[in-house]
């Protein structure tokens, strides 16, 4: 009886990696991917950690992303610390305001960024010198983009040769960067929370605004569309702190909010934009909720010291009369 034999041989293959790609080719790929794509592909293996964490890779990005970045002479802060900083929202009530310490820096800077339909229109970078008494008490206010006769404003063509500037396709990122603690935030909400008309000039009025602190960061940007067809003049880019009564925050109080905003937390994802919209309009409504309720007041004080008055009126003319 013959008896057959087999023998099976099973060989192993084993199993191939992205990183068993070339780290050139890996660096190249990385740099082709957004904010959000390149921070999570960091947190996959310890290899891909050590390639996203190149300050080139980070910096090529931050500049994309504001291109405002470029204008700086320099920068203490690190391009992966500005893109975790600038590009989430801040928390809109930062925990302790009142006992976090205006920031110990002598000089804020501001990186402005303005787009339309994608396309970067405008950038500008504005160095604010914050030790002066006189910054300290008077109402805060940086100017991007200010309207002079001595200097010409800023004429934009629109992507397109568009005949009318659309103020829904316009973006605008206004990052406050603390050198000295290598910290920043972005206190524009991005897309507009409100367009309005200028009663007496007719210029259009973008705002922009974050409520951070029970306070409102608001960047207002004053277009107009007297210049060529197809292009619109740049009046002025601005931004300036409300508190909750509508009466402006000084720059003491500013620098306040912005230290608690740079060390509080970020939210991130989608639908941001719509909530910074949300949180804006129940500013104004609690704002003028605030006015109605104080000017009843005030109504009922006059009356009171109306009556009052009259009682007095009266009770001398008795007096008199019956005396």
């Amino acid at each position: 009886m013959a008896m057959t034999t087999t023998t099976t041989t099973t060989s192993s293959r084993s199993a191939t990696t992205v990183e068993d790609l070339p780290a050139d080719v890996l660096a190249c790929a990385l740099r082709r991917l957004d904010g959000r794509s390149l921070a999570a592909a960091s947190c996959a293996t310890a290899g891909l950690r050590a390639l996203a964490a190149d300050p080139a890779t980070w910096r090529a990005l931050c500049l994309a992303r504001w291109p405002s970045l470029s204008l700086l002479s320099s920068s203490s802060i690190s391009p992966q610390r500005l893109f975790a900083d600038a590009f989430p929202f801040p928390c809109c009530a930062p925990p302790n305001t009142a006992a976090v310490a205006p920031l110990a820096g002598a000089e804020l800077v501001s990186a402005v960024d303005l787009y339309h339909a994608g396309v970067p229109l405008l950038s500008r970078a504005v160095e604010t010198a914050t030790s002066s008494s006189w910054f300290l008490t008077s109402p805060f206010r940086v100017d991007a983009v200010v309207d002079s006769s001595k200097t010409p404003a800023p004429t934009i063509a629109l992507p397109g040769g568009a005949g009318a500037i659309a103020a829904a396709e316009m973006e605008l990122s206004w990052v406050l960067i603390d050198p000295l603690a290598g910290r920043a935030v972005n206190v524009s909400s991005r897309r507009p929370v409100a367009v309005d008309r200028h009663w007496y000039t007719g210029d259009t009025l973008v705002r922009y605004a974050v409520v951070l602190g029970g306070c409102k960061f608001e960047a207002t940007v004053t277009c107009s569309e007297e210049a060529a067809p197809g292009s619109v003049v740049i009046r002025e880019v601005s931004l300036a702190v409300e508190d909750a009564d509508g009466a402006a925050v000084s720059g003491e109080g500013a620098l306040r909010l912005v230290a608690a905003a740079m060390a509080g937390p970020r939210k991130g994802g989608d639908g941001r934009e719509i909530e910074a919209k949300r949180r804006y309009e129940e500013f104004v409504r609690s704002k003028r909720g605030r006015k109605e309720s104080k000017a009843r007041k005030e109504v009922l004080v006059d009356l009171c010291c109306s009556a009052v008055s009259a009682v007095a009126v009266l009770s001398f003319i008795a007096a008199v009369v019956l005396r």
